[in-house]
């Protein structure tokens, strides 16, 4: 039943739309083992999205959408300026830095390209940079969004894999400050060289004062969620409620960049990612069902043999075929997909489901701004005006930055865990 797996892949790489690929590969599959399992299907594929946990999704998107439109971006890049503006580098810098505040609006990468490449961009353009280095800075830091909380991607995985979803937030915050530090060490390092500075001038403590104060409201959501989730008052899925709520708050009545007017434009929009994202979550559902009927995954133990006993050759080995594929397969679908393959081979190695969770989470967004399929590259080569392949020259140095973070989440897991051990 592995060729099964492999036929999934073929139909990936012909372009059939992964949810679609999931479904089909598995009513095959029930059909080749036997036609009467089918009237298990549709059960499936509703018990997948029957899960209050889930309802978390919509929300978060609901809420970044709202907090993005409401002027809350600017709000934090203006913050970022007044701090390292004036660096070496420090435009590109701004970038980094508002990558870090933006993750806790949207949790996504590709929204965080489109919000911080937008405004960005044309800025660093003005500035004498390099349009081939914004937009791929622009790009790769837009990876720290689905690491650092509140993360769709985490979020997919907890209820995948039947993980505390309160355990990943705390566990992703370490590893998307250790992306951001890379980065920034990169844009400084690039800013030297090249001799960029921002005619900026250093800005005065009262005026870092006023600009926190300006970016306050925002900086102060993943705070509120993450306190939340650690001391009881709210779960997961009613801090999105809580997330909602305030940032329906800020950008109405504080910021009044919102119109109620606006709202119908936000929540179609919003529909029409969790309506993908739940189509996906179903067929994964039903994917999922059908390996564990056929016990795919204990074949792929007695497959790999002893690679399956030793945790730093199979982390390796995950990671190796994580990355391969997470040039071609988005990184929802990817989750939906590798968690239950992977995920009893980490069990069975003695590796804490928490820490796997970080690792696919870290490995995957690196395939977000990795050719060929890389969307965050293609947002930001569009709004820079400039074809992807020219991006590489400064977009390799920074996916190696990525993937040596990567390797340091992979083999220190107490650097990332602590944290969680802490707030138990």
């Amino acid at each position: 039943m592995i060729w099964l797996v492999v036929l999934l892949f073929i139909l990936i790489l012909l372009r059939v739309p992964i949810a679609f690929a999931l479904g089909a590969v598995s009513i095959f599959g029930i059909m080749l083992t036997d036609i009467e399992l089918l009237i298990n299907v549709p059960r499936k594929v509703f018990s997948g999205i029957d899960n209050f946990t889930l309802v978390a999704v919509p929300l978060f998107i609901l809420a970044g959408e709202i907090m993005t439109k409401g002027g809350i971006s600017k709000r934090l890049i203006d913050f970022s300026k007044t701090i390292v503006g004036p660096l070496p580098g420090g435009l590109a810098m701004v970038v980094v830095l508002s990558s870090i505040f933006f993750s806790a609006l949207t949790g996504t990468a590709i929204a965080a390209a489109a919000a911080i490449g937008g405004m960005m961009i044309p800025a660093m353009n003005k500035e004498g940079y390099d349009p081939r280095f914004s937009a791929s800075l622009v790009a790769t830091s837009s990876t720290i969004g689905p690491i650092i909380p509140p993360s769709i991607v985490l979020i997919l995985y907890g209820v995948i894999a039947s993980v505390s979803i309160g355990d990943l937030f705390i566990a992703g915050v370490i590893p998307g400050l250790l992306m951001g530090l890379g980065l920034m060490g990169y844009s400084y390092y690039i800013g030297k060289k090249k001799n960029y500075r921002s005619s900026d001038r250093k800005a005065t403590f009262k005026e870092v004062i006023v600009g926190a104060k300006d970016a306050v409201l925002a900086l102060l959501m993943p705070i509120i969620i993450i306190g939340g989730i650690v001391s009881g008052i709210f779960t997961p899925t009613e801090s999105g409620v809580v997330a909602v709520f305030y940032s329906l708050v800020i950008g109405l009545f504080v910021y009044r960049e919102i119109s109620i007017k606006d709202l119908w434009k936000i929540m179609l929009d919003t529909a029409k990612t969790t309506a993908t994202i739940v189509f996906l979550i179903g067929t994964a559902s039903l994917f999922i069902w059908f390996l564990s009927f056929n016990q795919i995954p204990n074949q792929l133990i007695e497959l790999m043999g002893p690679v399956s006993d030793n945790p730093i050759i199979l982390l390796l080995v995950i990671n190796i075929v994580l990355l391969i594929s997470g040039t071609f397969i988005d990184t929802i679908s990817a989750v939906s997909i590798f968690t239950p393959l992977f995920l009893p081979l980490v069990l069975a190695a003695g590796i804490d489901p928490v820490h796997f969770g970080i690792v696919l989470a870290v490995n995957l967004t690196i395939g977000m701004v990795t050719p060929p399929l890389g969307v965050c590259l293609f947002v930001t080569s569009s709004i820079a005006k400039i074809k992807v392949p020219k991006m590489f020259k400064y977009l390799f140095p920074q996916v190696a930055i990525l993937i040596i973070v990567l390797i340091i989440v992979t083999y220190l897991p107490e650097l990332i865990l602590f944290p969680v051990g802490l707030l138990e």
